[in-house]
């Protein structure tokens, strides 16, 4: 949310920098993102002054160039060579002094230096309007009409202020503060300074109406309040610039007067108003009711809805829905260059009805935003006639009947007790009762004072828990208790912790002083292993290979699970998601590092190394039951290392995938496992291994239909753990052996087999025929070719033989040698190369 400084100044008027006010809105839970500085004029005609020429000669070198003597309110006059056939003595212009960058209309800005121009001196230079960014004219030097004196910033005189605009991360509960009048609010509680509403006291209906068009509110529940004025005589048409200005300072672009005052109206007092053609409204009749189910509707944008029972519309005297109620107007009834009578709506809409219409129709717009989170119906009126009297001043509008006000039941303060003991326990040190009455009184709470009957149980778990630590207070019994009457804005403040977490925010969070000595109690332990050690652990050894970790949504698109017209019934969907592309829980967490792949190669960062903690989502069809699993997944992509003059650049390949896999199983205690063709609905080839028989991690290429689903255009290599079982299974037991003594003996063996035996397959042979004295063996060569014949293909072998008690003997190794090879002929088919 963008919050205009000067703009805020209009309703609390302070000395306060903006930088400030940043502080205390951030102190006080209104957490400022960002300043950024606005400028009427790029550069703010920063070192650009007001001037008086004194004398003005022609120059001794050139015709057309003149020298002149300049007063810019310093001791000495300046010297300043000018080329403008308009300069004279005596003249007020405007002066860029040395150091000054100005911004022209057009071309490149510049910097103004003292410089010689044909051999005289010249100290700055006499301005155009062209040249300092105010017009397109460079026929001559601007000539002003002003009294002002020398030296006087240019800026000022043409009231070309600067802005500094608040970029605020405001949370849902907040909605008090998602208006420069909320804003203001806060800062009179945390100044101690007065802030004001604008003067709506120059408002006057007529005594008598020519027409007017009634409101009936059909359900009171969906529509509290709902306010309407008819005005005539509107003039259509671009807005001025002080509120262009205003606009657009906070994002905005201005559209025409009538949609610009509603506009302003919400960003200025947090209370969103619509604007209807009344020449459209049917009947000269609102009803505020629910949408027939299956009715068709056009919205602002052109689209073509289909509504629902549940929806909530303005509609004409013939039940035709003019807008949706809270959400968007409707393209027939919107204000046009035509338009001459106008029908404003102020209302107050029940939160839950908005958010449901917002998400069923996926529109998210400013006035949506406000009502989803609750507005301020007392504030109905005020915004109603504030925007009455601005189309007044804007767009020459008349106020043609009396203010329609539809509030059958209206909206009465929350009741709060609150006890002063408590909040000293909460808060943790003394605030004193003086203090806590001004910082209520300050946010608009009204106090009650009545005795408290004794001391209670806590309201909620904050409070629970610190009872549980704390002894009750000697007088608590006879301490005063007050009753609050909570206004309608504070939609968030229900409880007594609420209000005490209101007066800590304006107390501010950095005036509780910690005590000398701090601690914490656990009511469970900590598991063991504790997953949290083994994930930065893992983290660290994956950071050290150089992968990038990575954070994705785990929400995501059925799109990519479901071909249309069909239903996965196993995903897990989101039934108020708020976007149609974020509709379901992910069941793979493939997808959305793919969408990090793709973002990233769109900029041109094509070689990759990620990983991800993540969880994946599914249910159970026959129960429905969720089940929700944490994976560990590795992304390659590109080159391996980056090209050098010593070598080229390799592409990633499965090894290299697969070393990063081994090397994390390895941290984590499981070195033995067998391997089998990969099982994943997603990849291409690959593998899948299994620890004590149990498919725990699936490695391969990610298969070209996905790719092209995700729009990656480069191969990815990927890789899935099964995270929670590899949690469950560590053991956190080192077994240290003595080094072996005698030496390692290695031989070599050349197999040719069937295209379908796998190393895997001869390695589990191996280890099977011998497990005494077979240390590792390794495949360093892999040949196929016609010499072989047709589906053969042969692998060279080294074993690795170790006798940790003794020196092994030819004979010994010989006998190991043939039983290897007899056990591959028979088992695998092989046959031997000699």
């Amino acid at each position: 949310m963008k919050i205009s400084y000067d703009w805020l100044r209009t309703l609390i008027p302070t000395t306060q920098s903006a930088e400030e006010i940043g502080k205390l809105l951030t102190g006080s839970g209104l957490e400022v993102e960002g300043i950024e500085e606005l400028e009427s004029v790029p550069g703010g005609l920063r070192g650009v002054v007001l001037g008086t020429v004194l004398t003005r000669e022609k120059h001794p070198d050139a015709d057309k160039l003149s020298l002149t003597t300049v007063d810019v309110g310093d001791a000495t006059p300046r010297q300043i060579v000018c080329g403008a056939p308009n300069v004279a003595a005596g003249q007020k212009v405007v002066v860029a002094l040395e150091g000054a960058m100005l911004h022209p209309s057009s071309g490149e800005p510049f910097k103004i230096k003292k410089s010689k121009i044909r051999g005289a001196a010249s100290e700055g230079m006499i301005c155009a309007e062209d040249e300092i960014g105010l017009g397109e004219s460079h026929a001559g030097i601007m000539v002003l009409d002003t009294d002002l004196p020398n030296g006087t910033p240019a800026a000022e005189y043409f009231g070309l202020g600067s802005d500094s605009v608040f970029e605020i991360g405001l949370t849902p509960n907040r909605a008090d503060a998602a208006s420069h009048y909320g804003v203001a609010r806060e800062l009179r509680a945390l100044l101690r300074q007065p802030c004001h509403l604008p003067d709506v006291s120059g408002f006057q209906a007529p005594t008598s109406a020519e027409s007017t068009i009634s409101v009936t509110i059909e359900d009171e529940v969906a529509c509290p309040r709902y306010a309407g004025l008819l005005v005539d005589n509107v003039q259509v048409g671009p807005s001025p610039e002080w509120l262009q200005r205003r606009l657009r300072s906070i994002g905005l672009s201005p559209i025409n007067n009538v949609v610009d005052v509603t506009n302003f109206v919400l960003h200025e007092l947090g209370n969103p108003l619509h604007a209807f053609d009344a020449d459209q409204i049917t009947g000269n009749q609102i009803r505020v009711k629910r949408a027939e189910a299956g009715e068709k509707f056009v919205t602002l944008d052109g689209t073509e809805r289909t509504l629902q029972a549940a929806d909530l519309v303005i509609a004409d005297a013939n039940g035709a829905p003019l807008a949706l109620a809270g959400v968007f107007g409707g393209k027939t009834s919107g204000v046009s260059n035509a338009t001459t009578r106008v029908f404003l709506e102020s209302a107050y809409f029940a939160p839950a009805v908005v958010r449901k219409t917002s998400q069923t129709h996926q529109l998210k717009t400013d006035a949506s935003f406000r009502f989803e989170r609750g507005t301020d119906p007392d504030m109905v009126p005020v915004a109603l006639k504030r925007a009455a009297l601005l189309l007044q001043e804007v767009a020459g509008a008349r106020i043609a009947a009396l203010v329609v006000d539809e509030y059958p039941t209206p909206i009465q303060p929350t009741e709060v007790r609150l006890r002063l003991p408590r909040v000293t326990k909460l808060v943790g040190q003394e605030i004193g009762e003086d203090r806590i009455r001004q910082i209520l009184t300050d946010l608009d709470i009204e106090i009650q004072e009545q005795p408290s009957p004794g001391n209670a149980i806590g309201q909620d778990l904050a409070e629970h828990l610190t009872l549980l630590t704390a002894q009750p207070a000697a007088n608590e019994q006879s301490a005063t208790e007050w009753q609050l009457k909570i206004p309608p804005h504070k939609v968030d403040v229900t409880r007594e912790a609420d209000v005490i977490e209101e007066i800590l925010r304006i107390y501010g969070y950095n005036n509780v002083a910690l005590r000398p000595f701090n601690s914490a109690s656990y009511l469970a332990k900590f598991p063991n292993p504790d997953p949290e050690v083994l994930r930065q652990n893992t983290a660290c050894l994956l950071s050290g290979q150089g992968y990038s970790e990575i954070i994705t949504n785990s929400l995501t698109n059925s799109a990519y699970f479901e071909q249309k017209g069909s239903k996965d019934e196993t995903l897990v969907r989101v039934h108020n998601y708020n976007s149609a592309d974020l509709d379901i829980m992910r069941p793979t967490v493939l997808h959305s590092a793919l969408e990090v792949v793709r973002y990233n190669l769109n900029r041109r960062q094509k070689d990759l190394k990620l990983y991800e903690f993540g969880k994946a989502y599914s249910q159970k069809p026959e129960t429905g039951k969720h089940q929700e699993q944490n994976k560990l997944v590795l992304l390659l992509t590109g080159n391996a290392s980056a090209e050098t003059w010593q070598h080229k650049a390799d592409k990633t390949t499965f090894h290299d995938l697969a070393g990063a896999v081994q090397q994390v199983l390895a941290s984590l205690g499981f070195s033995n496992y067998a391997s089998q063709p990969v099982q994943h609905p997603y990849l291409a080839g690959g593998l899948t291994l299994l620890v004590q028989n149990q498919p725990v991690v699936h490695l391969g290429a990610v298969s070209p239909g996905v790719l092209k689903q995700l729009d990656v255009n480069q191969p990815v290599w990927y890789a899935e753990l099964d995270w929670d079982w590899l949690v469950r299974k560590y053991k956190n037991t080192l077994v240290a052996r003595e080094l072996p003594k005698f030496p390692e003996v290695r031989r070599d063996l050349s197999l040719v087999v069937d295209k379908t035996v796998t190393f895997d397959q001869l390695q589990q042979i191996a280890r099977r025929t011998e497990k005494k004295l077979l240390h590792s063996l390794n495949v360093f060569d892999v040949y196929e070719g016609e010499n072989l014949g047709a589906g053969k293909k042969s692998y060279s072998v080294s074993f690795a033989l170790q006798d940790p008690t003794q020196t092994l003997t030819d004979q010994a190794i010989d006998q190991v040698m043939q039983r290897l090879i007899q056990q591959f002929e028979k088992q695998a088919g092989a046959l031997i190369r000699k």
